[in-house]
């Protein structure tokens, strides 16, 4: 979501420079590649590139054919097999092992457009699903390019009625949203990267001791969504932490102003017992995907067991969803490194991985 975030703000300056864009995506990877579908990359006609569609090797090449297509104004496919040694075909390096189909549109400013796609799903309320569609069939076809953006509340469309099988891939995209998976799917001579598209992170830190001001920092890369909470109003300041939503109130208080999401994580770091424990009762019966709590475990077994005296029902599913001690085992002794293992404890729960070494794993690294 950050990469199509950053996309937009690019494609919003362009159009204030009165500059003509062009958008890239990775639409389908057979194999390996360094992104997975999805990927995108704006392109300026001057060569400001926002986003990425590979490590770096892909760029200069995408560049030089984006050109062309703001200069024709038609959508291009482009395929790079690195799967043949002869990298020096495309004058580049690549050091993957797969093929990488990438759609090249121009964006027509002024009208529905693939950037009016990647706004709706910036601003719908949840998850998102957006449909590429592209002809390997036949690539002197004209490319439908990005056609719909599917949320749980709206529909938004750029040509997709005018498809002959327009409600069958409605169809599609709905299911995908259902099951908050991406797919491609054939219909006649056409393929659709039906994309699922998960909303923001958004972090909630309980505590504005200096050891979260790191961890804002990290998310702050990361473009999570980002709230500090605590009772002391000399600890959250701007000067303190910039560019994030700040709250003081009491535990009983806080939880009346959140939103609380599938994507939502927790992490409590006050150092200050009581405040933690009234805080965890009233956020408990909310069922949040993800609570790190920092200390020892003692600490932890201690909360939950006084909660559970005083009528607190803990189900297993809310004991799954709290981690503590908090953080990946990485060896962490400073706040930065308690931050970076929080930051990736955080990332692997919500990708439904295990957080271990990659070297170990015995599949791809990305699903298909």
């Amino acid at each position: 979501m950050k990469e199509i975030i950053d996309i937009v703000v690019a494609y919003e300056r362009a159009v204030a420079e009165n500059k003509k864009t062009a958008l890239a995506t990775v639409v389908l990877v057979e194999g390996s590649a360094y992104r997975r579908a999805g990927a995108r990359m704006l392109i300026t006609e001057d060569g400001q590139l926002t986003g990425a569609i590979s490590g770096g090797c892909l760029e200069g090449d995408a560049l030089r054919k984006a050109r062309m297509v703001i200069l024709q104004q038609e959508a291009l496919l482009v395929t790079y097999d690195t799967m043949d040694d002869d990298d020096a075909k495309l004058g580049i390096g690549l050091g993957c092992n797969g093929i990488i189909h990438i759609l090249i549109e121009p964006i027509h400013a002024g009208k529905t457009n693939p950037i009016t796609l990647l706004k709706a799903t910036i601003t719908a309320n949840g998850n998102s699903v957006l449909v590429t569609l592209f002809s390997l069939a036949n690539r002197k076809e004209p490319q439908p390019g990005s056609c719909l953006c599917l949320t749980d509340e709206s529909v938004f469309s750029n040509g997709w009625e005018a498809l002959p099988f327009h409600t069958e891939l409605l169809e599609d995209a709905r299911e995908a949203l259902i099951a908050q998976h991406s797919s491609v799917t054939t219909y006649q001579h056409y393929t659709a990267f039906v994309e699922f598209v998960k909303p923001l992170t958004s972090l909630v830190i309980i505590g504005a001791g200096n050891d979260a001001i790191p961890l804002v920092k990290m998310a702050a890369i990361l473009g999570w969504d980002t709230t500090v909470i605590d009772g002391r109003p000399m600890y959250v300041t701007e000067e303190r932490f910039p560019s994030v939503k700040k709250v003081i109130a009491k535990p009983d208080q806080i939880l009346q102003s959140l939103q609380i999401k599938q994507w939502t994580a927790f992490v409590l770091m006050t150092h200050n017992y009581n405040y933690e424990l009234a805080f965890l009762k009233h956020l408990l019966p909310r069922h949040p995907s993800y609570i790190g709590i920092l200390g020892p475990k003692k600490k932890l077994e201690r909360m939950l067991d006084e909660l559970e005296q005083n009528g607190t029902i803990i189900s297993q599913e809310t004991l799954d969803a709290i981690h503590g001690p908090v953080g990946l085992d990485i060896g962490s002794e400073t706040a930065e490194e308690i931050a970076l293992s929080v930051i990736a404890e955080i990332k692997a729960v919500f990708s439904e991985r295990n957080g271990k070494s990659l070297k170990y794993k015995a599949t791809v690294i990305h699903s298909a």
